[in-house]
């Protein structure tokens, strides 16, 4: 169960990373014209997904696991996405990280829940990234307004993006 379930979830997650990397990427060369307020923020952010990245990657050599199929999908898509919320402007790119933010929290606590007994090394990588991506979370959150009919169609369809995503790379 380990080799299996265990090392998929790691390829995954890198991949995820890869694409929350080239989101913040992507999001923070079109920020200098469209929110420059945020640019160094998304820099930070997107240093501890570099970081949560390298984590997994440690981890997968480790195990002599491959790259998962779709991390450079995840990384050219994560890209798009940031320059096209950028664009947008600064609560497009405040929506896309709590979007994306809430699916993966919910996704870490449900591989938490079904590795916890058979896999505790894949645990403790999960764990080391939870609490970066939660403050990813709540700052980008205290920016959204509520006022903006367009940034709830944005949500959806982001977190939609993101689930489906996740399930390609678990599924291929």
């Amino acid at each position: 169960m380990r080799d299996s379930l265990g090392s998929r979830v790691l390829k995954v997650n890198h991949a995820g990373e890869n694409g929350a990397v080239n989101i913040y990427a992507g999001q923070a060369v079109v920020a200098r014209f469209t929110a420059p307020s945020l640019v160094t923020e998304l820099t930070e952010f997107r240093s501890h997904e570099e970081s949560h990245r390298q984590i997994f990657w440690r981890e997968m050599q480790a195990r002599q696991t491959r790259r998962c199929r779709s991390y450079f999908l995840c990384g050219i898509g994560g890209y798009i996405l940031g320059v096209v919320t950028a664009l947008l402007g600064r609560s497009a790119i405040a929506a896309t990280t709590v979007a994306v933010e809430r699916v993966v929290l919910g996704h870490l606590e449900r591989q938490l829940s079904e590795l916890r007994e058979v896999d505790q090394e894949a645990v403790t990588a999960i764990q080391a990234i939870i609490a970066d991506e939660r403050r990813h979370h709540d700052v980008s959150a205290s920016k959204l307004p509520t006022d903006r009919f367009w940034l709830r169609l944005l949500s959806p369809v982001v977190a939609s993006s993101t689930e489906a995503v996740i399930w390609i790379g678990m599924h291929v």
